[in-house]
């Protein structure tokens, strides 16, 4: 086992990192996003179930706090040193009247950082109001500040070696849809059908395997279509229903999403009227889509396509997309949506997600492309339209 990717690609992400700090001010960043901690040094582990921190400084080196039975993953997916690994001790796991966090701004005072300024990430699922407060009272002359998603933003262009481990989890994509198809018929359960995709995901390649996808795997059967993301059930697919399924593929934590829709007998007019649609609307974005673009415009060019059918769409139709741990593989940078003029960079990846969510029924088309200088292309290689089983 061994870091994903080179020493001195993490090295030229730590430059970026520290560049914006500077701009922004701060000697220290906290970061509590565990897919931030990976994107800066490889660290892995499903170690964010507890407190955790990463600690950057200007004159810091990367270092990661944690539970001590979750540090010897550090040995295996990074390139940091010994003394970059900091491990809290067990009793301190959810111990009344003490808190992890109190040992972490301990460690933070040892490093001379009480009376800088340090900025935190405070939108983030993992590092709570009370782990903040517990690391604010070990440093009480610091001035801490919100510093946004500063680290979600340097990852926003991938790198070459980035973009070749988004194809990989691509193929797993394209493969786990296709086990999807091949097994979705009436009768048959959803668990069942999604038990073989997720085991397809998972599986990968003979060459490269598969880690479960940040986004749960989605099935949208029938009514249930009709909302967004709804779990699967132990319901059996119908004839006539319409299905839609919003899977992906995971490589080394790096994550492609791909949603298809399938039909179980006959369409009728009103889906495919629909699917044309979104078919017109996707390759509307595909061609509005190259580096320097405003994320607005290409949203524009998919609201043209439906003012012409007479179609709404309320929801954004996508965001950038790359490393990611559970719930959710966006980046929460970009969003393709009315008002977003964020200038898409060259080697940005993005998921557009074309989910029309409609009155009892619904269908999904999507796509995760590689913005380039002058054009985009979709990672994954899959057919586009309604697949129809003659049931």
């Amino acid at each position: 086992m061994a870091p994903p990717f080179s020493r001195d690609e993490y090295a030229d992400r730590l430059q970026r990192v520290r560049s914006a700090m500077e701009q922004r001010g701060f000697d220290a960043l906290v970061i509590g996003d565990p897919a931030n901690m990976n994107w800066l040094t490889g660290y892995d582990a499903w170690s964010f179930y507890t407190p955790q921190i990463m600690v950057v400084g200007l004159d810091i080196a990367p270092t990661w706090l944690g539970r001590e039975m979750d540090a010897g993953a550090a040995a295996f997916t990074t390139y940091l040193l010994d003394e970059q690994v900091v491990p809290f001790p067990e009793t301190l796991v959810q111990q009344k009247g003490v808190h992890p966090a109190q040992f972490m701004g301990d460690w933070m005072a040892s490093k001379g950082l009480d009376g800088k300024r340090i900025g935190y990430e405070s939108d983030v699922y993992y590092l709570t109001p009370a782990a903040v407060e517990h690391l604010k009272s070990r440093v009480p002359n610091s001035r801490w500040q919100d510093c946004g998603k500063l680290t979600n933003w340097c990852r926003l262009a991938k790198s070459p070696a980035e973009i070749e481990m988004m194809r990989q989890a691509a193929v797993i994509a394209g493969l786990t849809m296709q086990t999807a198809y091949d097994g979705v018929r009436p009768k048959v359960r959803q668990c069942d059908l999604m038990a073989d995709a997720t085991a397809a995901m998972i599986r990968g390649t003979p060459d490269f395997g598969g880690d479960m996808t940040a986004l749960h795997p989605l099935v949208l059967a029938g009514e249930a279509a009709s909302t967004a993301h709804p779990m699967w059930t132990d319901a059996v697919f119908e004839k006539d229903q319409t299905i839609a399924f919003e899977l992906g593929g995971c490589r080394k934590r790096y994550n492609v999403g791909l949603a298809r829709t399938v039909h179980l007998g006959k369409p009728n007019e009103t889906l495919l009227t629909t699917a044309k649609a979104v078919e017109e609307g996707m390759e509307a974005v595909l061609g509005a889509m190259k580096a320097g673009v405003l994320c607005c415009n290409v949203h524009a060019a998919w609201q043209a396509v439906l003012d012409r059918y007479g179609l709404q769409k309320k929801s954004r139709i996508g965001y950038s997309i790359g490393v990611g741990y559970a719930p959710d593989w966006g980046e929460h940078t970009i969003s393709f949506r009315p008002g977003d003029e964020t200038p898409l960079p060259e080697n940005a990846v993005v998921h557009i997600i074309l989910g029309m969510w409609m009155e009892g029924w619904g269908m999904e088309l999507s796509e995760t492309i590689h913005v380039r200088e002058n054009d985009a292309v979709c990672l994954t290689q899959f057919p586009r339209d309604v697949h129809v089983i003659d049931v």
